[in-house]
């Protein structure tokens, strides 16, 4: 649904402006990747709302995609596969509750991830160049070390379920 309807749009785009330096195949992925952020941000509150978890869902939501942004992770192949994953994902993360030694040792597992594995598949996905990616790890390193002062459990889920993302099996 995701890519077919970005297509549609990116064709739109080209037709109404036909000089626009951007191909179709780049304007399709560009908004590929903004469609899907907003379906799963869009309906991963309308759900919020009716469970009653919107104040967790949205910590959930910002600290996984911030940190994802410095350490990558694995992607699934489909739009709307990763909206039906992802909206899951947060949904039930926000019914999680850890106690603050559950919320400690998930932070120390997500940092140790973040040392051994981060960066992981950004190299296709970014424009910052490898030879910053050690500095992105030290600083999602620092970022989820903070939760060890925090100690805040729905920061310290979303951190440890993006930190398995970058587990790659197929190593």
């Amino acid at each position: 649904m995701i890519e077919p309807l970005a297509l549609r749009m990116a064709q739109h785009i080209k037709m109404v402006v036909p000089d626009h330096p951007a191909s179709v195949p780049v304007l399709k992925h560009a908004l590929a990747v903004i469609l899907n952020v907003v379906f799963i941000t869009g309906l991963t509150l309308v759900i919020s709302i009716f469970t009653g978890r919107m104040r967790e869902v949205l910590t959930i939501m910002a600290a996984f995609a911030f940190l994802r942004q410095m350490t990558g992770g694995i992607h699934l192949k489909s739009g709307m596969g990763c909206v039906a994953v992802s909206t899951l994902l947060f949904t039930g993360l926000s019914f999680i509750k850890l106690n603050y030694n559950w919320t400690i040792g998930a932070t120390l597992v997500s940092m140790s991830l973040i040392f051994i594995f981060a960066p992981a598949g950004i190299e296709r996905q970014t424009r910052i160049p490898p030879r910053y990616f050690p500095l992105l790890k030290a600083i999602a390193f620092i970022t989820v070390s903070l939760n060890l002062w925090i100690a805040y459990p729905f920061i310290a889920i979303s951190f440890f379920v993006q930190s398995l993302t970058l587990i790659n099996i197929r190593r």
